[in-house]
């Protein structure tokens, strides 16, 4: 009986020592996000970023989910076209990267409440002929690869050419050799902000507002109801605002 007892007595500690770390592990464990750091404001490398090399909206919004759940963020930066086959391996965690909120992508993550409205335009040079999104029929025209720019052309039916970073299209464009860009609107202020021969093409007809959200794995959702509550705060503090206006308007 003594040996019986002792060993039930054993398995029980091992089991709550366990449980225990198994606890701590869940509560302390780091978050791991995937971006595309090529999306200024948004996410973008820089000598001095809040996380590391990235830094941008996006990462003070990871920033400050850290700080408000207790626990580390640590950044992957890929290709965005693989942010979420990386989310459905389990590489990472989370994907933060500007990302709109589609009917399409929701089939196969769990979206966050919508942290920012953004629309698509038309980036174009100052002497461009390109007034609305129907003079870009017969143009050359260049998007983002898995951007929702690509989508939106796609939807209108035009062809186009599809670039992996930003900055690489709108050095088309500066090289006469495309004749627009389709991309988000914040981003398309920075490009046109740092390129005076440009200008921004609205066109609210055929371009709808869309709203970006982080996504998580189908089901996560402890995580997702963590990211919610963090959001929520910084929404309702002002923060998301703050940093929008102080990211948009650095140089």
């Amino acid at each position: 009986m003594k040996k019986i007892t002792a060993v039930v007595t054993t398995v029980a500690m091992i089991a709550l020592a366990l449980t225990g770390c198994g606890s701590k592990g869940s509560a302390g464990s780091a978050i791991r996000f995937g971006t595309n750091a090529e999306f200024p404001p948004f996410e973008y490398v820089s000598a001095n970023g809040v996380i590391g090399e990235y830094d941008g909206i996006d990462m003070a919004i990871v920033q400050e989910i850290g700080r408000q759940t207790g626990r580390e963020v640590t950044i992957e930066n890929m290709e965005f076209d693989s942010l979420l086959i990386a989310l459905a391996n389990g590489q990472i965690d989370a994907v933060i990267s500007g990302m709109t909120i589609t009917e399409e992508r929701a089939k196969s993550v769990d979206f966050s409440i919508p942290y920012y409205e953004a629309t698509q335009v038309m980036i174009v040079d100052q002497n461009s002929d390109i007034t609305c999104a129907s003079d870009m029929e017969g143009k050359r025209i260049v998007v983002i690869q898995g951007y929702t720019g690509e989508l939106c052309v796609q939807d209108l039916g035009y062809d186009y050419e599809a670039f992996k970073k930003g900055t690489e299209a709108i050095l088309e464009l500066n090289n006469g050799k495309c004749d627009v860009v389709v991309l988000d609107s914040a981003t398309a202020e920075k490009y046109v902000k740092d390129n005076p021969n440009l200008k921004i093409v609205e066109d609210a007809g055929a371009f709808e507002v869309e709203e970006y959200g982080i996504a998580v794995k189908k089901g996560n959702t402890e995580l997702l109801n963590a990211i919610n509550d963090a959001l929520q705060k910084m929404i309702a503090d002002g923060s998301i605002a703050e940093w929008s206006v102080s990211y948009s308007e650095a140089e």
